[in-house]
């Protein structure tokens, strides 16, 4: 699960970065990272403003992520350690 977190995290720095450089929109790779952190990025805009023309949406997702990559998946390491 943490793997996964970390790598949804590098998806979401991209996505980032892509919005800098205005990439092709028809691009395989651009349009399955755009699939990929629109479900997740679009609740997070439609309820914060953007803050003088910066989107403040990958920065919350990626807090989260860090979020539950120290607490949630951690505990669970703990707790399946502590079981086996």
């Amino acid at each position: 699960m943490g793997y996964v977190l970390k790598l949804y995290m590098w998806i979401i720095i991209a996505r980032a970065i892509l919005s800098w450089v205005n990439p092709d929109p028809y691009n395989t790779i651009v349009r399955f990272i755009h699939n990929v952190t629109e479900p997740v990025l679009y609740p997070i805009r439609s309820k914060i403003p953007y803050l003088g023309g910066i989107d403040l949406a990958p920065i919350i997702v990626i807090l989260i992520i860090v979020f539950l990559d120290n607490f949630l998946v951690r505990s669970l390491h703990k707790l399946a350690f502590m079981l086996s």
